[in-house]
């Protein structure tokens, strides 16, 4: 009994709350209505005129059938001007419905437009932290409903909601001003019952709503992940597997949708008797008024016209409330993300970083993603201009952390980064990177022609300084061999390329780029021995009169560097140059050594070529 009590205090908590995000997320539609205000007091206008129009036939109708009934009636004057009359109000209508229609419709869709590139730029705000723990499917499934609910609850307040608010108010004045008040009365209290009984039905189903919605867009992330990682399932033979895991997910939304249709048909039965009652019990008020001879036949039809213009789009406002109710559930997942700030933020009053020579300054750093896992300890060094500097270790020393440290994709825990000498978290993020070229160990690309990624690295650069850019990365023959040449689509993060050619359309767009600063995180690690030494020799030219950091595994790649460090759990453990560090025996000689041993052993084992 108690947990009962406890389990119902909870979901009375819990609605609250969501009726609160729910006046919250009206709020924050505000701002994409307000652009076209003056519109969307035109599509009001509209409305109300197409109303009153719709409210004036039931009256032409009563005059029509009264006038036949009148033994004054001797000629077809009257009902034919009534007739008319009723052919325009029927024309007015159309044509004010469909002017509001038109009228709105930018609204609609530019609030659509708004709300998704304001999305989509938050979500480019969001830190690298956020990325890197997302899931892609949900994500995606989410925002498409989310940015679909703006349009949906925007349709239904100004083409079903305020529609049947202004007609009821029309024919309240009509009821109270002209007959008595036991019709205004059950009216009234036809449409209270059934406001109290959808809202209360449809409150307790929302909780399957907000089920599916999660099991939907699981589903939708399971389906997604396992397609991106179509290789991983095949080298596994996991098809099975994944296809489980996806049924499961759908088994249990399954059984979400069928409770919510099967409450919705609890709650349209219950609906429907409401409104037969309330029609029934009108009817019978008016047929009353007639045998007593207080009320005319043309009162009977204009009573029964009246109930049938309003129960029946009242019928459909609980369809409408529902699907409100849903499209807020939908863009509560939206404004949730907009709500989220940014892990990285550029300060009030940051400036533009002032580039001279490019130097760079670790003084004492130290970052950690939790507390009591530190990735980097006290790492202190200087990068003068025109230098390179190279940065070894094993996995998991840290090296390709200070890359991100340095684009400011996290925040230091402690120390400061200087680039000539003004601290990073001082300068505007665009500035810092605008200033930044790097060749990441893994190259996504985009879904898009080789042309494309390639010009990415700086998209207002001519055709010829595109193709010099692939021609130093000895990419331009492989290109220009394809069936499509330059506008060859490389897939989906640009799985119909191969590492190695990934990797050099990385480097043509670090090189178009032209940056001060280079940073290169294991940039040949997916070339063979050929294309190496040839890649090797173009970024030793384009890293000439730059300030160069390389972050690499293989050490004969950085034997040429001004200084290398040795990473180990975090701190440099030894610097100098290629030719001291193997003098002094430690970690950097004992590395040097194994890979050579691995280098031969490799050799080795590939055995004698023809």
């Amino acid at each position: 009994m108690k947990k009962n009590r406890k389990i119902n205090r909870l979901f009375a908590t819990e609605r609250v709350h969501a009726d609160r995000r729910d006046w919250h997320n009206l709020r924050g539609m505000l701002p994409f209505l307000w652009e076209f205000r003056g519109r969307a007091a035109l599509a009001l206008g509209c409305l109300i005129l197409a109303k009153v129009a719709n409210v004036g036939i039931p009256l032409i109708l009563k005059d029509i059938v009264d006038s036949f009934q009148s033994p004054e009636t001797r000629t077809l004057v009257l009902p034919v001007s009534l007739l008319l009359a009723y052919g325009a109000l029927k024309l007015s209508a159309s044509l004010f419905n469909e002017l509001r229609d038109v009228v709105f419709a930018r609204v609609r869709y530019r609030a659509m437009r708004r709300l998704s590139t304001r999305v989509l730029e938050h979500l480019h705000r969001l830190s690298l932290r956020y990325h890197l723990g997302r899931q892609s499917g949900a994500i995606s499934r989410d925002l498409e409903r989310g940015t679909r609910s703006v349009s949906t609850i925007m349709n239904y307040l100004v083409f079903s909601v305020m529609p049947v608010l202004v007609e009821f108010t029309l024919v309240a004045i009509i009821l109270l001003g002209n007959y008595a008040p036991s019709f205004t009365l059950v009216t009234f209290g036809t449409v209270g019952i059934y406001f109290v009984f959808t809202f209360a039905i449809t409150e307790w189903r929302m909780d399957y709503r907000h089920r599916m919605n999660r099991l939907d867009s699981q589903a939708n992330n399971q389906a997604f992940d396992s397609l991106i990682n179509y290789e991983t399932v095949k080298y596994f033979g996991s098809e099975r597997l994944e296809l489980n895991r996806y049924d499961a997910t759908l088994s249990q939304w399954e059984e979400m949708a069928i409770a919510s249709q099967t409450s919705m048909s609890l709650l349209n039965f219950g609906q429907g008797v409401i409104i037969a009652l309330g029609v029934t019990a009108i009817m019978a008020l008016a047929s009353q008024g007639v045998a007593t001879g207080e009320m005319s036949i043309g009162d009977l039809v204009l009573v029964n016209a009246l109930m049938l213009q309003l129960f029946i789009p009242l019928g459909l406002l609980g369809v409408v409330y529902r699907q409100i109710k849903y499209a807020l559930a939908d863009m509560d997942l939206v404004f949730k993300l907009l709500e989220r700030e940014p892990e990285v933020v550029d300060l009030s009053g940051a400036k533009p970083l002032q580039l001279r020579d490019g130097a760079i300054r670790f003084e004492h750093v130290d970052f950690h993603y939790q507390p009591e896992r530190r990735i980097i300890a006290d790492v202190d060094f200087s990068l003068d201009p025109g230098q390179k500097l190279a940065v070894v270790g094993h996995s998991g020393a840290g090296k390709s952390t200070l890359a991100r440290l340095l684009f400011r994709f996290y925040d230091v825990t402690s120390g400061r980064i200087l680039i000539d000498g003004q601290d990073v978290r001082d300068l505007t993020q665009e500035s810092l990177r605008a200033a930044i070229g790097i060749v990441p160990q893994d190259t996504v690309l985009f879904n898009d022609s080789i042309y494309f990624n390639l010009a990415y690295g700086r998209p207002d650069a001519t055709r010829e300084e595109v193709v010099r850019a692939a021609e130093m990365a000895h990419i331009r023959s492989f290109v220009e061999r394809l069936p499509d040449g330059w506008e060859t689509v490389v897939g989906e993060r640009g799985l119909k390329l191969s590492g190695g050619e990934k990797q050099r359309v990385a480097i043509a767009r670090a090189i178009l780029k032209r940056p001060r600063i280079l940073i290169f995180d294991e940039a040949t690690s997916s070339l063979d021995s050929h294309t190496e030494q040839a890649i090797q020799q173009t970024l030793a030219e384009v890293a000439e009169n730059h300030t160069t950091l390389v972050i690499a595994h293989r050490l004969s790649t950085v034997v040429d560097a001004d200084r290398i460090l040795v990473m180990e759990q975090g701190r440099i453990r030894e610097h100098g140059s290629h030719r001291e560090l193997l003098d002094r025996g430690g970690h950097y000689a004992a590395m040097w050594e194994l890979q050579q041993h691995e280098g031969v052993d490799s050799l080795l084992a590939s055995g004698p070529t023809e």
